[in-house]
């Protein structure tokens, strides 16, 4: 149990600085800082197995976030970052991603 309990803690730590990368990235708008993004979410994708293409969930969520946040003529920009935001589990981490993107869910109840 107590190795469960040490493994959930080790990915919760991935996730939460992953998270805290994309926050960056959405500070500067830096590519090394988009960059970093995603060689974490290589990373975190590919722990747990040898094959590093099985799993792409944070690739393509890193992929689809970041450009969401850059790209802000994109049409869909709102509702994909809607989307990212919502399930960020940390209320403090989201609120500052919604400051740091100028991210304001008017009208969202």
């Amino acid at each position: 149990m107590r190795d469960a309990a040490a493994h959930e803690e080790r990915r919760t730590k991935k996730v939460r600085d992953w998270l805290l990368a994309i926050l960056r990235f959405a500070v500067t708008l830096e590519q090394a800082d988009r960059t970093t993004v995603l060689v974490m979410a290589r990373e975190m994708d590919g722990s747990g197995s040898g094959d590093q293409t099985a799993f792409a969930f944070f690739v393509r969520t890193s992929s689809k976030f970041c450009n969401a946040i850059a790209n802000k003529d994109e049409p869909k920009r709102v509702a994909t970052l809607r989307h990212y935001l919502r399930r960020v589990y940390d209320h403090r981490l989201q609120r500052a991603l919604e400051a740091a993107i100028e991210f304001e869910q008017a009208g969202d109840g």
